[in-house]
């Protein structure tokens, strides 16, 4: 195998599988690429439960595959100022030339990379990348890390076919909180599904999102599901079992309803949680009429106190949040204010855009 490459070209492709190979693992081949040269060039990287596949401009001298450390090649690739000259050498060494830079690799074989997951298109959808990426970063925060409960370190892909168009819920939960985003999207589906995505795939997709492109193939199997993104395939593994009733979460009966401007709000809460207790970040909110209070309490250290206007009318309430829950749903939303429904100091609240209906997300309180 030969082949020159531009060392943009390859900085790029080795860049989108960096997330994906193992750094530290039992099994040394999860720590490489499959380079394949042929007509054109392609890699293949995998952790076992995400694979990313991908081609990239080369100027192929000679055909051949090699599985090459993935991280060293590419901080090669990074340091090196001309363009990259790939010989594969006897023994599954590789040989990286650029310039007056000489580097030797110690490869595998092709065969001794994993199998990759056979898919059957069962379902083929067409997304615009934009509302994809909208989706994904407006649930992923709420997801759970390593939970115990392991449907929820994922987001729920929940797809609904109607006339003409599929309803897609997005939802993401840790049990403390909830986020759920609805769009409309043109295609048809053979019946409604429920999918779950590893957060970690949906942390390499938007990476591969951020990338300047316009539409995205949305593939969906029983047991994976496939982005393709022009030249870039991803393909994730499903989590396994069934996601919480997310829909029973959302509270129906919440009357009293408060307009808070979000920026300031924001701000308030970062200089309140500053004297909260370490681990629960409880910030306490008395809301009355066109007045909300924030106090946040620490035998320990102190207190902090602030107040700031809002629009509200009606039955003076106090309840308590976890701090840093409610600035993560405030990043997250778009607009200048946030309405915040609640019903008593101890039911969930729901926190919405005041322009946009399709965008919710809930988050339980805390007893201060």
């Amino acid at each position: 195998m030969k082949l020159k490459i531009e060392r943009e070209e390859i900085q790029s492709a080795l860049q989108r599988i960096q997330g994906v190979v193992e750094k530290k693992t039992t099994m040394p081949i999860l720590c490489h690429f499959l380079l394949k040269a042929d007509k054109t060039a392609s890699i293949v990287a995998t952790d076992l439960d995400i694979v990313i596949k991908g081609t990239f401009k080369a100027d192929v001298i000679e055909k051949g595959s090699l599985c090459i450390p993935a991280r060293k090649l590419f901080e090669i690739a990074k340091e090196v100022e001309d363009d990259i000259l790939l010989e594969s050498q006897e023994n599954n060494w590789i040989k990286v030339s650029s310039g007056k830079s000489t580097f030797k690799l110690m490869g595998l074989p092709e065969e001794e990379y994993p199998a990759l997951p056979e898919i059957s298109r069962i379902d083929v959808l067409n997304m615009n990348s934009d509302v994809l990426k909208t989706m994904i970063e407006k649930t992923i925060y709420a997801t759970g890390d390593n939970d115990p409960r392991y449907t929820l370190n994922g987001i729920l892909l929940h797809f609904i076919p109607k006339k003409k168009v599929v309803e897609l819920r997005f939802v993401g939960t840790d049990g403390h909180r909830l986020s759920l985003i609805t769009k409309e999207i043109e295609g048809n589906l053979s019946e409604e599904k429920k999918l779950i995505l590893p957060k970690k795939s949906a942390v390499e997709l938007i990476k591969l999102l951020e990338e300047k492109v316009t539409s995205i193939e949305v593939g969906l199997d029983k047991n994976h599901v496939y982005f393709t993104i022009e030249d870039v395939a991803l393909t994730s593994r499903l989590i396994e079992g069934t996601y919480p009733n997310y829909e029973q979460v959302i509270p129906q009966g919440n009357e009293k309803k408060a307009t808070i401007d979000r920026h300031g709000f924001l701000r308030a809460l970062k200089r309140t949680s500053i004297m909260s207790r370490e681990g629960t970040n409880a910030v306490r909110l008395d809301i009355e009429t066109n007045r909300l209070i924030l106090i946040s309490i620490n035998p320990d250290i102190g207190e902090a106190r602030e107040e700031m206007d809002i629009q509200y009318k009606g039955e003076s309430i106090s309840t308590g949040f976890n701090a840093r829950y409610l600035m993560d749903i405030l990043r997250s939303v778009d607009g200048d204010s946030i309405r915040m429904d609640l019903q008593d100091p101890l039911s969930p609240a729901i926190l919405r855009e005041v322009e946009g209906k399709d965008y919710t997300c809930v988050i339980m309180p805390m007893r201060i």
